[in-house]
C-alpha cells in the first residue's frame, strides 16, 4: 500500500494545459497573453454560471481567436483551475508555512477549525471559479483537492482517529462547491454562520485523541 503524502510532500500547483503541474517558463509575450485571457475568463466566470461557459464567449472577451485559446486550454473547466490556481497557492502556503492555528502550532481541532474558515473564505470570494473547475468527480482529481485531503488526513491521524483514511473525505464533502452554493444562495447563510458551523464540528472531532470523536464504534450497549 502506498504511503499517503503529507502536505509538504505534494508539488506546487501551476497553470498547465492538462490542468495542474509545474509552471512552465513562458516568453514576456506569452505571460501577457495568458494574463490577458485569464483576466477575461475571470470577467465571464463572474457574470453568471461557470459551468455554462463557453470557449467562445472568453475568446470574445479576451480579443483573441479560438485557435490561440485551445492552443494553452482545452476547455473551460481548465481555465478555471488556473485562475483558481493562484489562490490555492497562497492558502497551501499559509497552512504550511503561516501562524497558527492555521498553520503548525495549534493543536489539530483548532486547526482544523481554521481550515475551514479559510476554505470558505475562499469559497465566498470564488465559487464562481471553484464550481467552473472542481464539480462532481472533477473535485476529486484535481491537484488542491491531494493537497487539502492530505492535510486534513495528517490533522486526524495527529488526533489520533482510528482510521483517518476513511473519514478524510468525509470532512472535506462540507467543502465542495456545491454544497456551498446551496447553503449560501438557496438557504441563506451568510459565510459567517457556515464557517462557525464547520469549525464546532471540527472542534468536536479533532479533540486532541483525548475524549473527542476516535474514529471507533461505540461499544454495544445491554439491554
Amino acid at each position: 500500500m502506498a504511503t499517503a503524502r503529507t502536505p509538504a510532500e505534494l508539488p506546487v500547483l501551476g497553470d498547465t494545459p492538462a490542468g495542474r503541474g509545474p509552471l512552465p517558463r513562458e516568453r514576456a509575450d506569452a505571460a501577457r497573453n495568458r494574463a490577458r485571457v485569464l483576466a477575461a475568463a475571470e470577467r465571464v466566470f463572474a457574470r453568471g454560471d461557470a459551468r455554462q461557459v463557453t470557449m467562445d464567449e472568453i475568446a470574445r472577451e479576451a480579443g483573441v481567436g479560438r485557435a490561440t485559446l485551445y492552443r494553452r486550454y482545452p476547455d473551460p473547466a481548465s481555465i478555471a483551475t488556473a485562475l483558481l490556481d493562484e489562490h490555492e497557492r497562497r492558502l497551501q502556503d499559509r497552512v504550511l508555512r503561516g501562524p497558527a492555528p492555521l498553520g503548525p502550532g495549534a493543536a489539530p481541532g483548532e486547526r482544523l477549525a481554521a481550515f475551514y474558515a479559510a476554505m470558505v473564505e475562499l469559497l465566498e470570494r470564488h465559487l464562481h471559479l471553484v464550481l467552473g473547475a472542481e464539480t462532481g468527480r472533477a473535485r476529486f482529481a484535481a491537484g488542491a483537492y491531494g493537497f487539502w485531503r492530505a492535510h486534513v488526513r495528517a490533522l486526524l491521524a495527529d488526533a489520533g482517529t482510528a482510521d483517518p483514511e476513511v473519514l478524510v473525505d468525509s470532512l472535506l464533502a462540507p467543502l465542495a462547491p456545491e454544497v456551498y452554493r446551496h447553503q449560501r444562495h438557496d438557504l441563506g447563510f451568510p459565510p459567517e454562520r457556515i464557517a462557525a458551523g464547520l469549525g464546532g464540528l471540527a472542534r468536536r472531532v479533532l479533540v486532541s485523541g483525548v475524549s473527542g470523536f476516535s474514529g471507533e464504534c461505540p461499544p454495544p450497549t445491554s439491554a
